[in-house]
């Protein structure tokens, strides 16, 4: 098969690498459609590597056809997975228990960028931060894959939803349900009263998130776009009773990541198949223009997903709009 492997820190290239061969009650996928992650960006730039046993490829989630299967899959069914790695390639080996079916509604091309999107918002904003109705949730980087779906998610739980975006973007989010859009460039978040706050910045937004939290607010950092170091004021903790809590994904074990891809099936599938959730497509380029498609996402030039698809693939329905 060819794959977009990382010959030097900084560069992709189209090659042509063995094929995966899948282990005990793994399944063998030829991918129709992945998508761009920050994490890849750091992967190709030698920062981010896979976790042990994950192909040494770029790529966190994909779409496409199940080749040879395990467990309750089959040849011949269209699904999607999540990935600790190997995404931008033709075929990819993956632990049954990480696949799901595509959501009633969803063509195979979108739902190449969903599974990582939707596991990450649900095992952060449901599992960990237990969102409910009626509270009021600060979501940054908005315009994010992340963001986008994050927005419509909390909006289906009934939260009041806050998020920070550059102004020329905030007129789509509030069309995804964003009731407040600020802009991070001129406007202060740290009024908010968020009783959760989703955060992919890290370091440069610790302050002002903790100033941001309401009375028994939970802060949740799932980035570190602004850095991994900084002060926090414990006394301004104490006082609102409120938690701070860092997650990531993909170094989970295989057990919790089976798990998070249950429960998405179980709360968020529904949401998509009813259209309370709609999938946002930006763009879509083919696989071996995989760089272009970062350099987009590394300047924040996009509102949703970036796809990648594989050859003779057609472009998702939608793109450049809610998909």
């Amino acid at each position: 098969m060819h794959a977009m492997t990382i010959p030097a820190k900084g560069e992709l290239a189209w090659s042509e690498v063995p094929d995966p061969v899948p282990g005990e009650g793994a399944v063998l996928i030829r991918i129709a459609a992945t998508a761009v992650n920050r994490a890849d960006l750091l992967q190709v730039a030698g920062v981010y590597p896979p976790p042990p046993g994950a192909p040494p490829y770029p790529g966190l989630e994909c779409s496409g056809v199940i080749e040879q299967g395990a467990g309750p899959w089959r040849p011949g069914d269209e699904v999607c997975a999540l990935l600790g790695g190997g995404g931008y390639a033709e075929l990819v080996a993956v632990d049954a228990s990480h696949v799901l079916p595509l959501p009633d509604g969803v063509d195979l091309v979108t739902a190449g960028g969903l599974p990582e999107v939707a596991c990450t918002v649900w095992s952060n904003l449901t599992m960990v931060a237990g969102l409910r109705a009626g509270e009021t949730v600060l979501i940054h980087g908005g315009g994010s894959g992340i963001g986008t779906f994050a927005i419509q998610y909390a909006k289906a739980l009934g939260a009041r939803v806050v998020t920070t975006a550059r102004a020329a973007k905030h007129e789509q989010l509030r069309a995804l349900g964003a009731d407040e859009c600020l802009d991070y460039t001129a406007d202060d978040f740290s009024g908010v009263g968020a009783d959760v706050i989703l955060d992919i910045i890290g370091a440069a937004y610790l302050e002002r998130n903790v100033q941001a939290l309401a009375t028994g607010g939970r802060l949740v950092v799932i980035g570190l776009q602004g850095g991994a170091k900084a002060e926090i004021n414990l006394g301004a903790l104490l006082a609102k009773r409120a938690s701070v809590t860092a997650t990531a994904l993909r170094s989970r074990p295989a057990a919790e990541k089976a798990a998070i891809v249950a429960g998405v099936r179980q709360d968020v599938w529904p949401l998509l198949a009813s259209g309370a959730i709609r999938p946002v497509v930006d763009r879509v380029l083919p696989l071996t223009e995989a760089a272009a498609a970062q350099r987009t996402v590394s300047a924040n030039e996009h509102v949703g997903k970036v796809l990648l698809v594989t050859a003779g693939r057609p472009s998702a329905p939608g793109a450049g709009a809610r998909a």
